[in-house]
């Protein structure tokens, strides 16, 4: 697949979510072996008037690279400068959000709610095309709701404007993150289309991940919500796909070393104080699953002391050893090795996202 100068057969990539795709989870699944990773998505509005939490979200790093930057609005010239400003901070594309499916977002005529203005979505993409000269890309949703499918259409007008790529959601807007992605209107969205297709949507194993290429033809995937807690899978998908093979699923150890490890980039980026509290946030999912953990997470919540955090995860990974020799948990030792079952994202966990403003 090819992206301006990107290109990667197949790519698994990380989608752009609010609060969770900054610099230190995308350089995080950068090392799990995601391809491309894209920033959160960044108002147009919030750019132009310098607001100092949209510019800290265009920092990029070089080893999180390829990486692109995810703007979204409603208004044309508030678009266009925010794609000259997104281009100054050096992405490998800019790609445009016509997904999201927020109220704060869609409500307001941006992100998924252009669906429901056709011509105003081509017209934002092809200014923005000709304001820049890096490539850009757009990401979406196969429709409004169930009685207005307007994917096929939208690949033909986003073409036209001359986007280099396309990612689709298997979701129209109505469902937001509830029901199952319709992966079939994804296929059929590639069989027409003449640039690059990227699928998304409930894609939460290694099996997941390889069904969606096999099954509509795509020349690429894309992780959301599956890889929150769980940067391992771009790793396992890439093994499964390649093999069909499963690699060993990631023990405690491994899970308490790499929410270590994306502590530590947070407070590398953030400062102790504020790199403490933005990982509050992530502790349950890095330890969904685990034995005894209710109390490990109550501790986490509060320590704002982030040696004393580390030391106290590193001791939560020996009383695991011990739990486990003992058999007192043997269900989870038996668990360590079962893909029929996940640890880190189970189904009553992704149904609390389903209110919650990820992106597209």
């Amino acid at each position: 697949m090819r992206i301006g100068k990107v290109d990667i057969e197949k790519p698994i990539i990380l989608a752009p979510m609010e609060d969770v795709t900054d610099p230190s989870f995308r350089r995080l699944c950068k090392r799990f072996g995601a391809d491309i990773v894209y920033t959160e998505f960044i108002s147009s509005e919030g750019l132009i008037r310098d607001a100092r939490k949209s510019k800290r979200k265009l920092d990029l790093f070089d080893d999180e690279r390829p990486a692109a930057i995810q703007i979204f609005g409603s208004q044309i010239d508030s678009m266009v400068e925010a794609a000259r400003i997104a281009e100054e901070a050096g992405p490998d594309f800019i790609d445009i959000n016509y997904g999201c499916p927020a109220k704060k977002v869609a409500g307001r005529g941006a992100g998924s709610g252009l669906l429901c203005q056709p011509d105003l979505m081509e017209a934002i993409t092809t200014a923005v095309v000709k304001a820049v000269t890096v490539p850009v890309t757009a990401k979406t949703r196969i429709g409004w709701d169930e009685d207005s499918i307007s994917i096929l259409d939208t690949v033909k007008r986003l073409e036209g404007c001359g986007i280099q790529a396309l990612a689709i959601h298997g979701r129209t807007r109505a469902q937001m993150y509830k029901g199952v992605a319709d992966w079939s209107w994804i296929a059929r969205a590639k069989e027409v289309a003449t640039i690059p297709i990227i699928g998304n949507g409930d894609v939460w194993t290694a099996e997941d991940a390889r069904r969606l290429f096999d099954t509509t033809g795509v020349d690429g995937i894309m992780i959301g919500r599956g890889a929150i807690g769980n940067p391992f899978l771009f790793r396992e998908a890439k093994h499964f796909i390649a093999t069909g093979q499963h690699l060993p699923l990631p023990t405690h150890h491994e899970r308490v070393d790499v929410a270590i490890s994306h502590l530590k980039l947070s407070i590398e980026r953030k400062g102790d104080k504020y790199g403490v509290l933005e990982m509050r946030r992530h502790y349950s999912t890095y330890l969904k699953g685990l034995p005894n953990v209710s109390k490990l997470r109550d501790y986490l919540v509060r320590e704002n002391d982030w040696q004393l955090i580390v030391e106290r995860l590193l001791a939560y990974a020996a009383e695991c050893d011990r739990y486990i020799a003992e058999g007192t948990f043997q269900k989870y030792a038996e668990t360590l090795n079962d893909h029929s079952k996940r640890l880190i994202l189970d189904p009553a966990q992704r149904e609390q996202t389903n209110n919650e403003t990820i992106s597209a």
